[in-house]
């Protein structure tokens, strides 16, 4: 009689092809349904990290404000080649940041990295056109526009907490009005920084529309 061959412990089997098949059906789904989840993280974050970046901009907007006796700081020319009187050149050195032309090369090169920096929204795909790049656009509507624009005071604005100070900008200009407000950066909404220093991500339908008792104020 022919000895019988030793059986396999079942926990030494191999799959087989419907249990694997089955296994990676359900690793898909498990994918599929936490990609969005993930999705909405990182843009969660990039979204405060904008946030954030622009919240330093209001503070530096402010140390500058009490500097210079309530004068809110000259526009600047839009196109970003005032090295003095623009709120590029004045701002950065109130929070202890180079002014927009002593940074590198990100500026005027395409390639360059960018990095978490102020200067930057981390949602914006934007990168310079060889000339330029702002990802925060001065609101031109309130000191005036470009290199002729006068500075106003912050006490003589009505409504400083719905006024416009720094926004998503859809552009590259340092200066611009609402129609360079980049309205779908953050899943379909903007960041904006006001002039009493606050920030808040805005819905489009908000954004752009004349100011009521909630929505925003560009020309006070």
């Amino acid at each position: 009689m022919n000895a019988s061959s030793p059986r396999i412990p079942s926990s030494l089997r191999a799959f087989t092809l419907l249990e694997l098949l089955v296994v990676l059906s359900v690793i898909g789904i498990l994918t599929l349904l936490l990609l969005p989840a993930l999705a909405r993280t990182r843009d969660t974050a990039r979204t405060s990290s904008c946030l954030s970046h622009l919240k330093q901009w209001g503070i530096a907007t402010h140390l500058y404000e009490m500097d210079s006796g309530g004068w809110l700081p000259p526009d600047g020319a839009p196109n970003g080649i005032s090295t003095h009187n623009a709120w590029y050149a004045n701002l950065p050195p109130m929070i202890g940041v180079p002014s927009y032309h002593d940074e590198g090369p990100w500026r005027t090169n395409a390639l360059a990295p960018l990095g978490n920096h102020l200067w930057f929204c981390p949602s914006n795909p934007r990168r310079s056109n060889g000339h330029l790049l702002f990802h925060f656009a001065l609101n031109r509507l309130i000191n005036g526009s470009g290199r002729e624009s006068r500075r106003m005071r912050l006490e003589s604005l009505p409504a400083p907490s719905r006024t416009v100070w720094l926004f998503d900008n859809g552009q590259r200009a340092a200066v611009a009005g609402p129609g360079n407000l980049h309205r779908t950066l953050h899943r379909g909404a903007a960041n904006i920084l006001f002039l009493d220093g606050g920030v808040r991500r805005i819905q489009p339908t908000v954004a752009g529309s004349q100011a009521t008792q909630d929505q925003p104020l560009w020309n006070p």
